[in-house]
C-alpha cells in the first residue's frame, strides 16, 4: 500500500469528472472523479483538505483513493 499523503483542492470540474489537487509540497496532482472514495456523486469542493495515494503515469502524478478529511 502505498503512502498517504495530504493536499488542498485547487480546482475540480463536476461536469467534466476531474480537477487537481496541490500537495503539501507544492506540486499538482491530478484527480478523477472515479478516484474518490465514497458513494453516490463523486466531486470535490474548491479548497477541501485531503488524503490520498499517489500514482505515478506517462502523464504525471494521479491521485487515488482520495477522502475528504
Amino acid at each position: 500500500m502505498a503512502e498517504r499523503q495530504k493536499g488542498v483542492v485547487k480546482w475540480f470540474n463536476a461536469n467534466k469528472g476531474y480537477g487537481f489537487i496541490i500537495a503539501e509540497g507544492g506540486e499538482e496532482v491530478f484527480v478523477h472523479y472515479s478516484a474518490i472514495v465514497g458513494d453516490g456523486f463523486k466531486t470535490l469542493e474548491d479548497g477541501a483538505n485531503v488524503e490520498y495515494e499517489v500514482v505515478k503515469n506517462e502523464r504525471g502524478n494521479q491521485a487515488r483513493e482520495v477522502t475528504v478529511v
